[in-house]
């Protein structure tokens, strides 16, 4: 089965970097039958979809603003990312959330525009060590999807992917156990379900993102109910994110 491989750049890379990561990395994933997608900086976006135009892979975006246009500097639109052929958009990546704060609503409100100028989009959500610890991940995580997802109807949930991202796992090397991972699947399908149907809740396409790399990527993708992978650190590598994305 086709599964969904995302890689993370981050605040990394150069012009130059991403110049010789494409013409390392196309070929070596030509033959793959997975779905897969970059997501660089937003300086190198026009750039990198130039690399790509022969190529199967998606254009990713690592954000996007929660307005359409106007005065809100240092923002980027979803028209914006459309124009130069962005195809899908992270939001409420952990990082977001701790860093610049941001919450649900806002999560929300960017979910919208992106949607609403065809993107599709990735959903992250997650919770800290001491969510974990404290046995709050249930709550925390029903709370991210029922918020971020409101107001949106169940048809528009074919354009939405949900990642599951440990932020007690991310960058750090340490890696939850299978059970945990399944439990967290079964908590998203079931708010899914909760929320609109049970057949969208059958149909959600829901990623694993947390220290993933070419040795551990298999067994993350076979877990039931994981659709594909979001990786970070390991994508900055063309020859190990190749690996990953032909599993």
């Amino acid at each position: 089965m086709k599964k969904l491989i995302y890689g993370n750049f981050k605040m990394n890379s150069t012009l130059l970097d991403i110049e010789k990561y494409t013409e390392t990395f196309i070929p070596k994933v030509s033959l793959s039958k997975n779905e897969i997608a970059i997501f660089p900086p937003f300086t190198y976006l026009m750039f990198a979809k130039q690399k790509l135009t022969s190529s199967k892979i998606l254009l990713g975006a690592q954000n996007v603003s929660s307005e359409s246009k106007g005065a809100f500097t240092g923002e980027v639109s979803a028209q914006m990312l459309k124009s130069v052929g962005v195809d899908i958009v992270l939001i409420g990546h952990s990082e977001r959330r701790k860093l610049f704060l941001e919450k649900n609503e806002i999560i929300n409100k960017k979910i919208k525009e992106a949607l609403s100028l065809g993107l599709k989009v990735v959903l992250c959500v997650g919770e800290t060590k001491s969510e974990r610890l404290n046995n709050r991940y249930t709550e925390v995580i029903q709370k991210e999807i029922s918020e971020g997802l409101k107001g949106l109807y169940e048809n528009e949930l074919k354009n939405i992917i949900i990642a599951y991202e440990p932020i007690w796992s991310i960058g750090t090397g340490v890696v939850p156990e299978v059970k945990q991972i399944e439990e967290v699947v079964k908590i998203i399908k079931t708010e899914i379900s909760n929320e609109y149907s049970l057949n969208a809740s059958k149909n959600a396409k829901i990623l694993y993102g947390g220290s993933v790399n070419a040795i551990n990527a298999k067994s993350f993708a076979s877990i039931p109910g994981i659709g594909g992978l979001l990786v970070g650190g390991a994508s900055l590598n063309p020859e190990e994110f190749a690996k990953i994305c032909n599993i």
